[in-house]
């Protein structure tokens, strides 16, 4: 439920957005002017009927009022005010609540600041490495990094687009796809319905690409190093782009967030892929299954001919009103700890500025190439998760192809762990069996964490020179 005190900096933001004075919004709201100004700045709280007049008056969701967006805001300050830049001030928790909520406009207006910050010391290090002999990265600027801008879109819309179930439920129908033969009932209704030809490229002929379109041809190559699954997925994503083109530009076309042509290009691909997924994994059937094989991943790979991150991806989009599934959260990374995919619809809040905390499942899955790893932890505030991960590896060649390998997770509140068969055996409510996590180490507040590599934001470094604790940032151990 939302706090109604927190809701003062949302009306002042929308009464200002339609350039009104506290005294017309009063007299449109049928209270004083002096009582909206209490409202705007906290000091009365904001009751439902007002709620409602409001967002009649605005022509806007309830959804518009919801503490979600200043949690993700309050979030992202916590990790930029945790930068040891800003250790002087001695800024606490609650002074980024009230910044956030008071004024949410100027608190994101700090993030992106921060981003241009992060983006300049970063150029500046690349220049740095490259003029004493290191390669660096000339023109990156990530301030606004097309993939972040993208994350942002999704998370936004909860990974739920009606629009593309919608277009992807037409295209099956009219397609009259055979479950057991996806990929020919495909081929044959592109052919049929747009005049578009499907070949497959040998190894020699593909040009690195595993998948090229040329619209003046109508020309659809797939490589033969594409499996079955993935040729299935992209032969998909390409309907998706031609048949759903019109939906995906409907979808796109107010999105004032996608700031650059790649943003833009980045999000018709994330919306093709998302469609993608909806055409091989239809809501209604994806969501019976799921539930009836309690979330068995691998499964439901076998069943709907995909993948175990398509799997995983598609879970997370369960999110129609009447069917909704377990509320997922999603991570991607590589060996190396870069974040390449991420999603939460189950709360957690991960790293936007800094590397996340190594004791997620997530990484461990690296130890444990191809099998399940299921993980119970707690945030430091106190919030359980129950999360499974493994590794996926890019089979896209032959004997002498590199094998690229990443990790996968995907969680949810410890309260829906009995939904999923990976609970089966697990004492969920067992305090033994919690790992500690958090989401950087400037932010947690786990003192006894072994892999602990930054001082904890709260709490100065203490250096006692004969005394070792389990980590050097670690407290020191009393006598």
């Amino acid at each position: 439920m939302v706090e109604p005190t927190l809701l003062g900096g949302k009306v002042r933001a929308l009464r200002r957005r339609e350039n009104m004075t506290q005294g017309q919004l009063a007299e449109r709201l049928g209270i004083s002017p002096s009582y909206l100004n209490l409202i705007e700045n906290n000091r009365r709280p904001l009751t439902a009927p007002m709620l409602i007049k409001l967002a009649q008056l605005f022509q806007l969701d309830l959804s518009t009022f919801s503490a979600s967006d200043d949690a993700r805001t309050i979030s992202d300050l916590r990790e930029v005010f945790g930068d040891p830049l800003f250790d002087q001030h001695g800024l606490t928790t609650n002074d980024l609540k009230e910044f956030a909520t008071s004024t949410p406009a100027i608190a994101k207006a700090v993030l992106s600041l921060y981003q241009v910050y992060r983006s300049a010391r970063e150029s500046a290090e690349a220049m740095a490495e490259r003029m004493s002999g290191g390669e660096g990265l000339p023109g990156m600027d990530s301030s606004r990094l097309p993939s972040e801008e993208v994350s942002d879109l999704i998370q936004r819309h909860m990974n739920y687009f009606p629009e593309l179930e919608d277009a992807a439920d037409e295209v099956r129908a009219r397609a009259r796809i055979d479950g057991e033969d996806v990929y020919r009932s495909l081929v044959r209704w592109l052919g049929s319905e747009h005049g578009v030809e499907v070949r497959l490229l040998r190894v020699g002929d593909e040009r690195k690409a595993m998948r090229r379109y040329e619209p003046e041809q109508k020309l659809l190559s797939l490589s033969e190093l594409l499996p079955p699954r993935s040729r299935r997925f992209q032969l998909a994503h390409q309907v998706g782009l031609i048949a759903a083109n019109d939906v995906i530009d409907r979808l796109l076309r107010d999105e004032e967030s996608l700031s650059t042509p790649e943003s833009r290009a980045l999000a018709r691909v994330a919306m093709a892929n998302y469609f993608a997924g909806a055409l091989l994994m239809p809501y209604g059937p994806m969501y019976e299954a799921a539930r009836a094989e309690r979330y068995d991943i691998e499964l439901l790979a076998h069943r709907f001919g995909t993948s175990f991150e398509q799997v995983c991806h598609r879970l997370t989009s369960m999110r129609r009103p009447s069917a909704e599934g377990v509320p997922f959260h999603f991570l991607r990374i590589d060996i190396a700890g870069n974040i390449s995919k991420r999603f939460s619809g189950s709360g957690i809040r991960f790293a936007r500025f800094n590397g996340a905390c190594p004791r997620w499942a997530v990484h461990a899955a690296f130890l444990t190439p191809g099998m399940i790893r299921v993980q119970l932890s707690r945030m430091p505030d106190g919030t359980r998760y129950f999360c499974v991960a493994r590794t996926v590896r890019n089979d896209r060649g032959g004997y002498h192809a590199p094998h690229a390998m990443q990790s996968v997770g995907l969680g949810c509140e410890a309260r829906f762990a009995r939904e999923l068969v990976y609970a089966d055996g697990i004492d969920v409510e067992n305090d033994e069996a919690v790992v500690p996590v958090g989401v950087t180490c400037r932010l947690c507040e786990h003192h006894d964490c072994e892999q602990r590599v930054f001082p904890p934001l709260q709490h100065p470094l203490k250096v006692d020179e004969n005394v070792r604790g389990v980590s050097f940032f670690g407290p020191v151990p009393k006598r």
